[in-house]
């Protein structure tokens, strides 16, 4: 077609045609003739079944001059079980692919197949039964029962379920969570196993085996009230305390009404810190929970797991009925305590049981606290307070709020709480990325607060141990300030720490060309990397000693001796603060002294060094 200059051409966009799957190119074979219907009793409704669609029927086969080949009834020989496919799912004879999405409920149809459309199809998914005439033309009379949207729980297809009445809400029951539900048993053909339980719901433990694994998997895709079955096949079919005998079923349908579920949290994956929920609260589990730090409301009773469960705090007692407010991620409460309540909405009470070193062992242990005890807390939370969102704030407010927190940082790090007040300070840094500030002057105390973050970072790191991250964090604050003195004075500490001497040397004596206001801290900076070095090869030599004087075929034992009287003049270095440890500009002093490696780690293998009582070591 011509295009007259400046005219716009609408080109229509291509629909990418979606790829046939492999039922429907199946389908698509069907030659004319080869599958007749006839319908022998009409259903009800005018809806008929599709992808996805459970199918239930049954089926008699017969060979043209009314022979019974084979048949699901059970006065044809069949166990009397109807069929159970779900269309798009199972494997089927193509016939019956093409053939059952036509039919309605209560249906009766005869299917005139060729070989062609049954077993004889070539290359068909379904292996015919032995000594069936795959070669002849057949009648296969089919009845359908029922069929509905299904949940397909197993891959395999041996745990479907149908939903009668939806439930509640979106949680659904898991490991280790309690469970109460309404439960009846019944086999394919309709007997009863377990009838529904009289008087209580049936309880049981999720994840304990206490149910048959089928049904368990079925339970953990229901709400609350929800009502469904769930039919489970043989290889699902645990047995249990609810279905101790199993043996000769092929298959169960579970009538189930999903009572009510108690939601209990392993905190720490090994059973020992449990959040028992005794009461819901208002909204939905974790999108209303205090996840991040707030000011949290509780009231809250502690128990010591003894046989009295003697109470040693009650706020509504000893508080004089008032309940206790706290920040979170700031270490004033128990680590335990703290973690279970993140995962509280208001108004839920819980019951903690947690063991020692998340209670009082690492935490102002109570007068009547035994230590090593273990506790129990009943908590509520009666509400919290979300952070300030800093959206729309002007940016001297801005600045203000993350002066606040930072501030809690440092308090956190004088308490050596490094990983709460590390959780502070990137706080700050993650909101600072959605901060512009607008002149110069604004940008320059951004840079500058940013800067001090990331040093505060650094020194949370060293005392971490983990110096590496801490270079990192340096060099972050380097590439943008390369003279900036403080960051390399914090790396140098990072380097000197795993043992990189030189690199360490480098930093301090750029610090000194840079500023020669910090000569005195750089050189005693420099003091100390040459002590500590001189310690680890000493310890090296005198451990070496004699070990390759020996003549051959003879082995040395490596020195045990203690170093000389330089280490206590390096720890006494260690015991006072860094130069910039004063606070001035609120960033913190390097870690303890833990070399973990040296010069040697570049001769000496790891395993060598590793035997020589340094495990610590890296081969950098």
């Amino acid at each position: 077609m011509d295009v007259g200059e400046g005219a716009v051409q609408e080109i229509a966009p291509q629909k990418k045609e979606k790829e046939p799957t492999e039922d429907e190119k199946r389908r698509q074979k069907i030659a004319p003739g080869t599958l007749m219907k006839a319908v022998v009793r009409p259903g009800g409704g005018d809806a008929t079944p599709s992808d996805n669609c459970q199918v239930v029927y049954h089926y008699t086969v017969r060979t043209l001059d009314g022979v019974v080949v084979e048949s699901s009834r059970s006065e044809y020989g069949g166990k009397g079980i109807p069929i159970r496919h779900v269309l798009g799912k199972s494997k089927m004879i193509v016939g019956l692919l093409e053939g059952i999405p036509t039919m309605l409920k209560g249906e009766i149809a005869m299917f005139k197949m060729k070989p062609q459309v049954h077993y004889g199809e070539d290359d068909c998914p379904v292996v015919a039964p032995s000594s069936f005439p795959k070669d002849d033309e057949l009648h296969f009379e089919i009845e359908m029962i029922d069929f509905f949207k299904a949940k397909v729980i197993s891959d395999d297809l041996g745990v479907v379920k149908k939903v009668i009445t939806e439930g509640q809400g979106w949680e659904c029951p898991r490991e280790p969570y309690e469970v109460k539900a309404w439960i009846c048993a019944k086999t394919g053909d309709g007997k009863v196993i377990v009838s529904r339980t009289r008087g209580e719901p049936f309880f049981f433990n999720f994840g304990k085996s206490e149910v048959p694994k089928g049904l368990e998997m079925g339970i953990g895709t229901m709400t609350r009230e929800e009502k469904a079955v769930i039919y489970v096949t043989s290889q699902y079919l645990t047995t249990s305390p609810f279905l101790p005998a199993v043996e000769g079923l092929e298959e169960v349908h579970f009538e189930v009404e999903l009572v009510h579920f108690i939601q209990v949290r392993d905190m720490l994956g090994d059973g020992r810190l449990i959040k028992r929920r005794i009461r819901d609260g208002k909204g939905e589990f974790p999108m209303d929970c205090p996840l991040q730090d707030s000011l949290l409301r509780v009231h809250y009773k502690g128990m010591l797991l003894n046989e009295e469960k003697t109470i040693f705090f009650d706020t509504r007692v000893d508080n004089h009925g008032q309940p206790l407010e706290f920040c979170s991620g700031e270490g004033l409460v128990p680590e335990g305590f703290e973690m279970c309540v993140r995962l509280m909405v208001p108004e839920e009470i819980a019951l903690v049981t947690c063991p020692p070193d998340y209670a009082y062992d690492k935490f102002p242990r109570p007068a009547n606290v035994p230590e090593g005890a273990h506790i129990q807390w009943e908590i509520e939370l009666l509400g919290f307070e979300m952070p300030k969102d800093w959206t729309g704030l002007n940016f001297q407010t801005i600045m203000e709020e993350a002066e606040k927190i930072r501030n809690t940082g440092n308090r956190l790090f004088k308490e050596r709480k490094f990983e709460l007040a590390k959780a502070k300070y990137d706080k700050v840094l993650r909101e600072f990325n959605h901060v512009n500030p607008q002149d110069d002057e604004e940008g320059k105390i951004f840079s500058n607060t940013r800067n001090l973050l990331h040093l505060n970072v650094a020194a949370c790191y060293l005392k971490m141990g983990e110096c590496r991250k801490s270079v990192e964090t340096c060099n972050k604050v380097i590439e943008a300030n390369p003279g900036h003195v403080k960051a390399l004075y914090r790396r140098g500490m990072a380097y000197m720490t795993v043992g990189d001497f030189e690199e360490a040397k480098s930093d301090f004596k750029t610090m000194i060309k840079l500023d020669k206001s910090t000569e005195p801290d750089a050189t005693a900076a420099l003091l100390k990397v040459k002590l500590k070095e001189q310690e680890v090869e000493k310890k090296v030599r005198k451990q070496f000693k004699g070990l390759f004087d020996k003549k051959p075929g003879e082995i040395a034992e490596a020195g045990t001796e203690d170093v000389d009287e330089t280490a206590g003049e390096i720890h006494k270095h260690d015991d006072k603060e860094d130069s910039d440890g004063d606070h001035s500009d609120e960033s913190h002093e390097t870690a303890d002294y833990a070399p973990r490696t040296s010069w040697l780690s570049h001769l000496w293998p790891r395993r060598l060094l590793a035997a020589l009582g340094r495990p610590g070591c890296t081969i950098l």
